[in-house]
Formats: structure tokens, C-alpha cells, sequence
């Protein structure tokens, strides 16, 4: 069975590597959207895979380090690209949600990663 909890946080960024004269060379932000899925059995005595409230608690400390800031300042996500977000995000919450079978960033509506941990 597989779960998933849905998040947003707003953020500046910019790409530094991208080819002189880029739009997303430039600072700008995004209304980001993240789904955290869970993949596993169902327990018998519980009736689910896991608390949705388990996975609000891990990405709580990610959404506050996250939410209104320059992606670039944060450490590991110097090149704040989606990819590199949803790895970023991924390696801090397969601590504490051994379960995490998939990570989504959605930059936009219409653009976005999914991440399975492959490397």
C-alpha cells in the first residue's frame, strides 16, 4: 500500500550554473509543492501504513528551514534545482520514515521531479 502527505513552503532561489542569460539565473521564488509517499504493509492492529502525523514531524524541521528563504544559503542546496531538492529532502527523511518510497517537488504547476532514491 502506499500513502502520501502533501506540503507547500514558498522560497527564493536562483540557478548559479545555468548559461549566461537564463531567466532562472536570476533571483526568483516559487510557491514549491512536496508529496512524501510511504510505501508498506498494512498494520492489522493500526488499519494504516504509517501516522500521516509521523511524516508532518519529519518534514516539520524541513519546512522551517525551507519556508521563505534563499535556497542557495541553505547547506547541500547551493544549485537549488528541483532534482537536487527533492535529493536533499529524501536524505533527511529516510531517518526517520524507513518506508519513503517517493519524494515530489513541484517548482510550478506544471513543473516538477520525482525522486525514488535511485542515485
Amino acid at each position: 500500500m502506499e500513502i502520501f502527505k502533501e506540503f507547500t513552503f514558498e522560497a527564493a532561489h536562483r540557478l548559479p550554473y545555468v548559461e549566461p542569460g537564463h531567466k532562472c539565473a536570476r533571483l526568483h521564488g516559487h510557491s514549491f509543492g512536496v508529496s512524501v509517499h510511504l510505501t508498506g504493509p498494512v498494520s492489522p492492529a493500526s488499519g494504516w501504513v504509517r501516522d500521516f502525523y509521523d511524516i508532518s514531524s519529519a518534514m516539520a524541521p524541513l519546512l522551517q528551514t525551507l519556508d521563505h528563504y534563499y535556497l542557495n544559503e541553505i547547506d547541500g542546496l547551493e544549485n537549488p534545482t528541483s532534482e537536487v531538492l527533492a535529493r536533499w529532502i529524501w536524505a533527511r527523511l529516510t531517518v526517520t520514515l524507513p518506508e519513503l518510497s517517493e519524494v515530489v517537488v513541484r517548482e510550478t504547476c506544471t513543473s516538477g521531479c520525482v525522486y525514488r532514491g535511485e542515485l
